[in-house]
């Protein structure tokens, strides 16, 4: 049966992991297999394939090993002003580092992107989860892939593309804009197939908003939990942190980011996204602490 309004599954499923809701915060870990990411961690630096291979089953060891619950694997950059890459070309990025980290790692692998056929031939690698920062709209092909494959899926609000979508900034009710976008992306979703306990939502924080609109949806969180599916929240190392303080480089923004991380928590997020998993774990354990289980605050 559908959802009730504000009622939330119990239970998130991705692959043959599952995810029991409400009991702690999730980390997915930002692996991002390109030469031009915003954040200066794209592993595309001119090494040969094998080796950015190898150097990506590293990088996510680490993660897991220090608290990541899964990873994240991206081959094309979303930064605002960023180019779109040839299908084939993003599928050469991720499909053999995919395959590598599904084999050797214990958590689920989600493919960050909006093209159905390297969703596809990621999902035949070993993921079992796509992030969609188009959610569902940018590749019809995308919603009965995701169904047919039992994956699950990250439905993410963004306005425009990412080579404009700082240029269309422009809403007129912020929230009520997002969460019209959601309802229209779940209905695909739901009639294309796809099991209500295999969605998230994503507002979708510096993807064609400005720093008072990301603001604005760090305090209002809250709210999109009406519609009855658990929330993740990516604002690590983004721009708008650096705004705030004084133009700091995305190298200084870990501070910042804890403080929207634990906000976020706070607001309501289910998972947080992030490049720096034990730091953020910590910042999750403590925000845990006081969001999710008052019998703590008594233990003193």
């Amino acid at each position: 049966m559908p959802m009730k309004s504000g009622e939330c599954y119990k239970t998130f499923l991705c692959g043959d992991y599952s995810f029991p809701l409400g009991e702690r915060t999730y980390l997915m870990g930002v692996l991002n297999i390109t030469p031009d990411s915003f954040s200066g961690d794209g592993l595309l630096q001119g090494k040969n394939p094998s080796e950015t291979a190898e150097a990506s089953l590293r990088i996510a060891q680490n993660m897991v090993n220090c608290g990541a619950d899964l990873i994240d694997v991206g081959g094309e950059s979303s930064r605002p002003g960023a180019l779109s890459i040839s299908e084939q070309e993003e599928i050469d990025r991720v499909g053999g580092v995919i395959k590598l980290l599904s084999g050797n790692l214990r958590v689920p692998i989600s493919v960050d992107t909006y093209k159905a056929s390297v969703a596809e031939e990621a999902l035949k690698n070993g993921a079992s989860w796509v992030n969609d920062i188009t959610g569902l709209t940018g590749d019809p092909r995308m919603a009965p892939l995701i169904a047919s494959s039992g994956a699950s899926v990250a439905i993410m609000h963004m306005k425009g593309i990412s080579a404009t979508m700082q240029h269309m900034a422009v809403y007129q009710d912020l929230m009520g804009e997002i969460i019209e976008f959601f309802q229209n992306s779940i209905q695909l979703a739901r009639s294309a197939g796809i099991t209500e306990n295999r969605i998230f939502l994503d507002p979708g924080i510096g993807f064609g908003k400005t720093v008072e609109h990301n603001l604005e949806i760090l305090r209002l969180l809250g709210r999109f939990k009406k519609l009855g599916y658990p929330i993740l929240v990516g604002t690590s190392r983004k721009s708008f942190i650096g705004k705030i303080l004084n133009d700091r480089p995305v190298d200084r923004r870990l501070w910042g980011t804890a403080a929207t991380v634990a906000l976020a928590i706070a607001n309501g997020a289910d998972m947080i996204r992030v490049h720096d998993i034990a730091e953020m774990k910590d910042v999750v354990s403590i925000a845990d602490a006081v969001v999710r289980d008052p019998q703590r605050g008594n233990i003193d």
